[in-house]
């Protein structure tokens, strides 16, 4: 994994510095091997949707969808918490309303509140699931739905087909891959990482750019040299490994020089009032910095809503220190999200980027129907909601159903594999297709009977 942004002299997982890789031409999340390379181009050659993309708002630590979003009003005072609903642009959709601004803009959200997974009730179990389709099972990293999109439509412009803001998810309990990678379709398709919070004065682009010790004459007298070197050793044979190695130096070279990353990058460009609209926290300004990737031909952006879920304030209301408490996601998590979400979908409404942009909200799992003692309520992936909008979703719908008190899915139930086959399909993907799996066996884009898609388009 490349971390983009740092202090000094950065460096990847493997200790790859900077100068190594200007001197050897390599970079972990660029380039294709070359049959993944064939693979992309025969993709290529029916592309219906090419011009479709994915914002994947992971809302890591879990919302309470009883508290907001499948409101049980009806139910007894310890299982309806402390919120009304309220009603919304959608008729008969209602929200609750510490969520204002999602209800004034429902009429282009559709809900799914059927929601469940079967895995262990922690955090990185239901990251894992809910953005590969799968469950980490006999030692096989799933990848990505993003990483999904890069291996099978590739790059459109200098910019990396698959993102994450502002960083990979951090500790979640439970020592398991967050499912942020490219797993086994591998490194070439993992994310590019921001590491770093565009909410800060001092933010600058992310160096996709050459450090400012090397200037773009000194990069292009390197491109030629090492042109020279390539002939000299095509004489002698030609390798995959050759290939490849070519391949990442050319694309890395082209993004490190490309006015066009570093407009896309670049939140100055920006009216203030248009910062301001979509908050100026870390949160916010990742929702304005994806929508400017988007436009820029970035295929899909994963926004984690927040970065772990230890001593922060989060989703996770378990409602005592270190954790967070129902008042702490009424005063400050929902203000917050609210404000850069109605933002976000008015934003690529407006400059007619919807829809052909598929905007969904996931997590982990729900919370627990019943209040704790704490007045927080605990982790439950028997029962949760999901939410889209764009990428060609009809909104003010709602999918599925749970039962009197949130506890289990009372109608149409989802699960993972259906969330993730619900983007693929937004995508234009086939659902039937294979992908190289690990050991170079096949494998499903999607898990066999469970292609469902909701019931949004």
């Amino acid at each position: 994994m490349l971390t983009l942004t740092g202090r000094g002299r950065t460096t990847t997982c493997d200790g790859m510095s900077r100068r190594d890789f200007l001197q050897v031409g390599t970079l972990g999340g660029i380039g294709l091997s070359l049959p993944q390379l064939l693979a992309v181009e025969a993709a290529a050659a029916s592309k219906p949707h090419d011009d479709r993309a994915c914002i994947m708002i992971f809302n890591l630590g879990a919302p309470s969808h009883i508290d907001l979003f499948d409101m049980k009003p009806d139910a007894a005072a310890e299982i309806r918490g402390p919120f009304k609903p309220i009603d919304t642009a959608a008729p008969g959709v209602q929200l609750s309303e510490i969520l204002p601004q999602h209800a004034r803009i429902a009429d282009k959200i559709s809900f799914v509140r059927s929601c469940h997974h079967t895995g262990a009730a922690v955090h990185d179990a239901g990251w894992q699931m809910l953005q590969t389709g799968r469950q980490f099972t006999g030692g096989i990293n799933s990848p990505h739905a993003g990483a999904v999109t890069s291996f099978l439509r590739g790059r459109k412009t200098d910019l990396p087909p698959f993102v994450v803001l502002p960083e990979l998810m951090g500790r979640g309990g439970g020592n398991l891959p967050n499912g942020q990678a490219g797993g086994f379709l591998g490194k070439a398709h993992d994310p590019f990482s921001l590491n770093a919070d565009p909410s800060q004065k001092n933010f600058k682009v992310p160096d996709l750019l050459p450090p400012p010790e090397i200037g773009t004459a000194r990069l292009e007298r390197r491109r030629r040299m090492r042109d020279i070197v390539d002939q000299t050793i095509d004489n002698f044979e030609a390798t995959e490994d050759a290939a490849l190695l070519n391949d990442n130096f050319q694309a890395a070279f082209r993004m490190m020089t490309s006015p066009q990353a570093r407009d896309a990058f670049d939140l100055t460009k920006e009216p203030q009032e248009v910062r301001d609209r979509y908050g100026m926290n870390r949160f916010g300004q990742c929702c304005l910095l994806s929508r400017r990737l988007i436009e820029a031909g970035v295929r899909f952006v994963t926004i984690n809503t927040f970065l772990t879920v230890f001593n922060e304030i989060t989703w996770d209301i378990h409602g005592s220190k270190p954790f967070t408490s129902i008042d702490g996601m009424k005063n400050i998590v929902c203000p917050m999200y609210d404000q850069a979400y109605s933002a976000l979908i008015e934003d690529l409404d407006q400059r007619g980027l919807l829809g052909n942009t598929l905007v969904c909200n996931l997590a982990e799992f729900g919370r627990t129907p019943r209040v704790n003692p704490a007045g927080g309520r605990d982790h439950w992936p028997q029962c949760f909601t999901t939410y889209y909008a764009g990428g060609g979703v009809q909104g003010g719908r709602i999918v599925g159903a749970s039962d009197p008190i949130g506890g289990v899915p009372a109608d149409r139930p989802c699960g993972p594999a259906n969330i993730v086959a619900t983007i693929f399909h937004s995508l234009g993907f086939e659902l039937e297709q294979i992908l190289p799996g690990p050991a170079g066996r096949p494998f499903p884009i999607v898990d066999s009977g469970n292609r469902e898609i909701h019931e949004l388009f």
